[in-house]
């Protein structure tokens, strides 16, 4: 058997981070598959990792539930035919439902579920649990151990509050509250994996309505698409009209005036998706906006920090990897007050990834100065 960790977080809480600590104190020499389930068009985190020598599988799509439902379970059951691994760990996308992913873990013989965490920035977590419930709710109250990040940049008053907005979602979850660097890989490790004992409770019980359901997705029959059409407009106009934005980017104009070697990516829009929700459910797809960009352009690490500066409110992730003026690469991350920038190593051409609500696409041109 398999065994499966499974790593969930919001945007920028620092899954990465993680693994990147837990490959380097825990599983060297061991083999290993990493799952990256990337929200967006590109994958840019697969560079960050594959320094570390452990193999990366990365499934993009910007529409969480297709995923699911096709290519994520079919790419874990090829992983494990193809390459037999020790263990798996999964990464889901930040706006992922944990509780999604389990279910689809699941489903596929061979794996054994060894822990399933989410990661939580501490500075971050109040705003995004009023803001952003739908989805980083899910993720805290599914998971059997919570990992917060970046403690060691708050105050006690602060922490005492997460742990509250934790409790109050999962009573019986594990909480990490120490900060990393004064942890070894293999002492989080052992908290994640003793946290857990096989899937948790409830987790099946709304298998039967998915099952009577899962023709909603396939697209074989004109017949079903008009029946089902209703699910992704969910019946109210001020719902339509809040979304409407999401579905309605005008793609032959995205890339118009842009020089050659620029290009911009807008989600998922192109493929019709048609999904049945739960009541009130929404796929990631429809309530954030991700803009891919990639560019030939240079940049300082002075110009990518004003361009970063100057994202609005309405931008909760962006990251990229991009050349600079002498020869590098520069990476970065963003989340709202925090910016980071390193050195990294090349990728095919710059890459910059902008997830956020109502994304202006001709603000992140002149941003990051693509023409």
């Amino acid at each position: 058997m398999t065994k499966v960790d499974v790593i969930s977080g919001f945007l920028g809480a620092g899954k990465t981070t993680l693994i990147a600590k837990l490959i380097k104190e825990v599983f060297q020499g061991h083999n290993v598959v990493l799952v990256e389930n990337e929200f967006g068009e590109i994958g840019i985190d697969s560079g960050f990792l594959e320094e570390s020598g452990i193999e990366i599988r990365e499934i993009n799509s910007g529409c969480i539930c297709c995923t699911l439902k096709g290519n994520f379970e079919e790419s874990l059951r090829q992983i494990v035919l193809c390459y037999a691994p020790e263990r798996i760990i999964i990464e889901p996308s930040g706006v992922g439902k944990l509780s999604d992913i389990l279910r689809a873990v699941r489903t596929v013989e061979g794996l054994e579920l060894s822990s399933y965490s989410t990661v939580v920035d501490g500075s971050r977590a109040k705003i995004y649990h009023k803001n952003f419930k739908e989805f980083f709710d899910d993720q805290i109250a599914t998971a059997a151990c919570v990992i917060l990040s970046r403690t060691q940049e708050i105050t006690a008053e602060k922490l005492a509050d997460d742990v509250e907005i934790i409790r109050e979602l999962n009573p019986d979850a594990r909480i990490i509250t120490t900060p990393w660097d004064k942890l070894s890989g293999q002492a989080i490790f052992d908290a994640m994996t003793g946290s857990s004992n096989g899937f948790p409770e409830g987790l099946g019980e709304d298998d039967e309505e998915e099952e009577e359901h899962e023709h909603h997705h396939h697209h074989d029959h004109d017949e079903e698409e008009e029946e089902h059409e209703h699910h992704h407009h969910h019946d109210h106009d001020e719902e339509e009209e809040e979304h409407e934005h999401h579905h309605h980017h005008d793609h032959d104009d995205v890339n118009e005036g842009l020089s050659e070697g620029n290009r911009i990516h807008v989600g998922e829009d192109e493929h019709e998706h048609h999904h049945h929700h739960h009541h009130g459910e929404h796929d990631a797809d429809e309530v954030f906006d991700s803009i891919g960009i990639e560019t030939i352009n240079k940049y300082s690490e002075e110009e990518i920090r004003t361009a970063l500066s100057g994202l609005g409110e309405n931008i909760i992730r962006a990251k990229g990897i991009v050349p600079d003026h002498d020869g590098g690469w520069l990476f970065f991350d963003y989340v709202p007050g925090d910016i980071d920038i390193r050195k990294g190593k090349p990728a095919y051409t710059g890459l910059i990834t902008v997830i956020g609500e109502k994304v202006d696409i001709e603000l992140m041109k002149e941003l990051f100065g693509v023409h």
